[in-house]
């Protein structure tokens, strides 16, 4: 390819300034381009195949450096609406699993938001994507702790003796 000098020095000092990995490899592709190289040789190079090295160069032809910018994804749509993850975090903040129908338990887990999700509006998650749902929309999942190492043992043993088998049985 036939290239200005200037054009060549500017990719060049794009690679020098660049701290990001991916930027750095593409600006390489761009440099050996401009400097004669094929694809299939820049390809062995970078170790990208010959498509990724022709969509620098195409982007690049069309864009210059600003081309080769990275976009941030938009990932998958959302399963549920905006409505509906609403709702969601209403239940998970205003309700007990044993209040929209699951056998007794007084923490929300994945696992039973998963359920949730599916059994109302059969919408399938993986315990990884609702955590990242949870997140998304403000919530947290977190392990409960224990620290009884300070604990009254007096008011442990009327809690075990007395308390508890009363609440057990109700």
């Amino acid at each position: 390819m036939n290239t200005h000098p200037t054009e060549l020095q500017t990719v060049q000092q794009a690679m020098k300034q660049t701290k990001d990995k991916r930027m750095y490899e593409r600006y390489q592709a761009i440099s050996l381009f401009l400097q004669g190289y094929k694809y299939e040789q820049i390809s062995a190079i970078i170790g990208r195949n010959k498509k990724t090295v022709g969509t620098y160069v195409k982007a690049y032809r069309e864009q210059g450096l600003e081309g080769l910018m990275r976009h941030a994804s938009p990932g998958a749509p959302h399963k549920l609406t905006p409505e509906q993850e609403q709702e969601l975090v209403d239940i998970i903040v205003h309700h007990l699993p044993v209040d929209v129908g699951f056998e007794a338990r007084y923490n929300w887990t994945l696992a039973l938001i998963v359920a949730l999700v599916e059994q109302k509006w059969q919408k399938t998650y993986t315990l990884r994507g609702m955590s990242r749902l949870l997140g998304s929309l403000g919530l947290s999942y977190t392990k409960p702790t224990y620290t009884l190492a300070q604990a009254d043992p007096e008011k442990q043993r009327v809690f075990r003796e007395e308390t508890f088998p009363a609440f057990k049985k109700n």
